[in-house]
């Protein structure tokens, strides 16, 4: 182990004397936002980046393990949400004096839960809309705003975020989805670095094959 210590997913600082980067899990507390081990944030405070997260909608953020998220991220909630199938989209019903009742769910536009699979790197200032998914694996470039879901090991960009291309061959990405790495234990885990951070594409396709064996 690095320092003699071992990776403690329940540690807020990870880096010595450093207060602008967190694990966020321990940070977490709204019951809404689930985050998995060792995903950290930029920042000292992850809450503040997800937005217009209001009780009533009921709507989760679930971020995966082994996240990697910039600073300037935005998470952005179902509540951000107008209502869209009525001549005026004004939200008179959240103003003080307005003679209006909350609309219906069924008439308010929600996209259902965000969710963020492991090992997703999302690039400063990027945008996350309400109701994506983003697969394991998937890069989102600075920026960017993504409004639609994102496949596993796809890297995306710009405003509206696209595909640009898959980070590898679908024989790999097959393989990772298999191996699911993130989910292995600790020593495990410094164990495989090596093979995770290895160049050899053809090696680390030879490595993972055989260890699903």
């Amino acid at each position: 182990m690095k320092d003699g210590k071992t990776p403690n997913p329940n540690t807020i600082h990870p880096i010595n004397g450093y207060d602008k980067e967190i694990y966020i899990k321990p940070t977490i507390k709204n019951p809404n936002i689930i985050v998995g081990d060792f995903s950290y944030i930029a920042d000292s405070d992850f809450e503040s980046h997800v937005t217009h997260h209001y009780e009533w909608n009921g709507d989760k953020l679930i971020i995966g393990k082994f996240c990697q998220i910039a600073a300037g991220v935005e998470f952005v909630m179902n509540g951000a949400n107008h209502q869209m199938n009525a001549v005026s989209t004004f939200p008179f019903y959240t103003l003080e004096g307005w003679n209006m009742k909350p609309p219906t769910m069924a008439d308010l536009p929600l996209k259902g839960d965000t969710v963020i699979g492991n090992d997703v790197w999302i690039g400063q200032n990027a945008v996350i809309l309400p109701g994506v998914h983003i697969g394991d694996g998937a890069i989102i470039g600075a920026n960017s705003v993504v409004g639609s879901s994102v496949e596993p090991y796809t890297i995306v960009v710009g405003n509206p975020a696209k595909a640009l291309r898959k980070r590898f061959d679908e024989e790999l990405i097959q393989l990772l989805l298999r191996f699911k790495w993130w989910d292995k234990k600790i020593d495990e885990i410094n164990a495989l670095i090596p093979v995770l951070t290895c160049s050899d594409i053809e090696k680390v396709k030879t490595t993972i094959r055989e260890m699903l064996v």
